[in-house]
């Protein structure tokens, strides 16, 4: 255990010293998303490999009037990790055409990510009552009872496939305990596709995903008084078809040492020895039907992209 009498340590401490401290060693990509890391990631939407953002994008502004039909009227949004809320006002556009109102609850753990959602949100979809919510879901899904009426959960991005198959189910269990007749999810799902268009997607061509990652040991640094040298790691990302997952990892280029101050913890890494900081699964369709059954859903409806690179799921409970 970390000692806390002396000095606050972040929430995350216990996590990075378990994940140092094991073999192989690993990091919790939650760690990915401080002030750089989350400008970071919004560069990578808008690089030409990453094809993820726009191409969920691009289903939503097709098909939002079909999700808004198959839904139903009379609902609150609730959107999981919702970040900005980029993606969400061509939903919430296609909803106010159903109803009068539409309340969208956003939901982060980041106070600046929620009030550049309600700016965003307020200024494009008038119809909509946004209330924000702050959140850790680590700390469970029990806001979801407070939200009166029928629920539309809103899980965009893939952001189901950061997590291994079990967890991903029980994720979803979570949620669906906190549901009732007439709630639905909507979820994001990156589907299988040949390595040559999933690689270059994680190992962009100017290194910005290389930057996102390595961040990780910038904050450790930061925070956890560390001393790891960025130049000294490269950014790896592999695909394991056996396994259905992107993998994504740190590798030391030399044998070093590296001192992380605040843990009173000192690393041994040998040359080319990785640190995991990142799966992200891509699915198929008996895929994702046997994660949401599991999770006590049944898909509705799904929706692609012309080359069936992603997909969106209605899923009732």
């Amino acid at each position: 255990m970390i000692a806390r009498e002396l000095i606050a340590l972040p929430p995350f401490a216990e996590d990075v010293a378990d994940g140092l401290t094991r073999r192989p060693k690993s990091l919790p990509p939650k760690l990915f998303y401080d002030h750089a890391g989350s400008a970071l990631f919004e560069e990578i939407t808008g690089l030409p490999e990453y094809y993820l953002t726009r191409t969920e994008l691009a289903i939503l502004r097709d098909r939002s009037g079909e999700m808004a039909n198959a839904a139903g009227p009379g609902l609150s949004v609730v959107e999981l990790g919702s970040g900005t809320a980029a993606k969400t006002c061509t939903l919430l556009q296609a909803l106010a055409r159903k109803q009068m109102r539409v309340p969208y609850f956003p939901v982060d753990i980041s106070p600046t990510a929620l009030r550049e959602a309600q700016e965003r949100v307020e200024a494009q979809c008038p119809n909509s009552l946004v209330r924000p919510v702050v959140a850790d879901f680590a700390d469970g899904f029990g806001f979801l009872r407070t939200i009166p009426g029928r629920k539309l959960i809103l899980y965009l991005g893939s952001s189901i496939g950061n997590f291994d198959p079990d967890v991903a189910i029980n994720f979803l269990c979570a949620i669906r305990r906190e549901l009732g007749a007439g709630d639905a999810l909507l979820l994001g799902t990156d589907l299988v596709k040949d390595a040559s268009i999933l690689l270059p997607a994680y190992d962009d061509a100017l290194g910005v995903t290389a930057e996102f990652n390595k961040n990780i040991l910038r904050r450790i640094n930061r925070e956890l008084g560390a001393n790891f040298n960025l130049d000294e790691f490269r950014h790896i990302a592999r695909w394991n078809a056996a396994q259905s997952r992107m993998e994504i990892y740190l590798e030391s280029t030399r044998a070093q040492s590296v001192n992380v101050n605040l843990l009173q913890l000192t690393l041994k890494l040998d040359a080319r020895e990785r640190i995991h900081t990142e799966n992200s699964y891509k699915y198929t369709m008996p895929m994702v039907e046997a994660m949401l059954n599991g999770a006590g859903f049944a898909i509705q409806q799904s929706w692609f992209d012309q080359r069936k690179w992603f997909a969106l799921h209605l899923a009732k409970v």
